[in-house]
């Protein structure tokens, strides 16, 4: 992932995106993000953008993106992580790297105990008893545990998704190598003609 930035203003943030600020205004809604005034876009916005943007070039339909979104969003709720007051709770915690295998996919929040999010990692096999290994129902509660098997169920879907994609993706920036810069090219210096300047009308 780039280097983060300080606090910005939204045409900033959709140039650092590289996305039109059509297509930016409509990921805000659809993911119910905060429309945020003057130059308060701090880098875990930016960062939750790019996830999601990064993941639809990986070939991950935004429909799923959107389901796997509302169950992160419940689930965070459940653990109390909307009550720090902040209007963009529900992505302060993308861009951070500690504990990588306590995140969720998409917001990056830290759940509290091992479960593989954090970095992609193809392959996984989950069996129906996993959420109850994760947590206990005292330490999390029913309805947190039941939102987490969906949780499971569906990122295992989403990195599936991933794995078939990469080949895909591989070959295509193999076939398209980004363009290079066109070489400037070096003027020489202009020379006297020999022989004296050419006067007009003179033989």
């Amino acid at each position: 992932m780039p280097p983060m930035h300080t606090a910005t203003t939204f045409a900033t943030l959709c140039a650092r995106l590289n996305r039109a600020p059509v297509y930016v205004r409509g990921l805000q809604r659809r993911f119910a993000l905060p429309l945020l005034d003057s130059a308060a876009y701090a880098a875990p916005y930016q960062a939750f953008l790019e996830t999601i943007i990064h993941l639809r070039i990986l070939g991950v339909s935004e429909e799923k993106l959107l389901r796997l979104w509302a169950l992160e969003r419940s689930l965070m709720h459940l653990l109390h992580a909307d009550s720090t007051g902040s209007p963009t709770w529900s992505v302060d915690a993308c861009g951070s790297t500690g504990n990588r295998d306590h995140r969720l996919l998409l917001s990056n929040f830290d759940i509290g105990a091992f479960l593989p999010s954090g970095h992609v990692q193809l392959g996984l096999n989950f069996s129906d008893e996993k959420p109850q290994e994760l947590f206990t129902a005292p330490e999390m509660g029913e309805d947190a545990i039941l939102i987490l098997r969906q949780y499971i169920t569906l990122h295992q879907e989403i990195l599936r998704d991933i794995q078939m994609e990469h080949p895909i993706v591989r070959a295509a920036i193999r076939h398209f190598p980004p363009p290079q810069a066109p070489r400037q090219r070096r003027l020489r210096p202009k020379t006297k003609p020999e022989g004296g300047s050419f006067i007009p009308g003179e033989i």
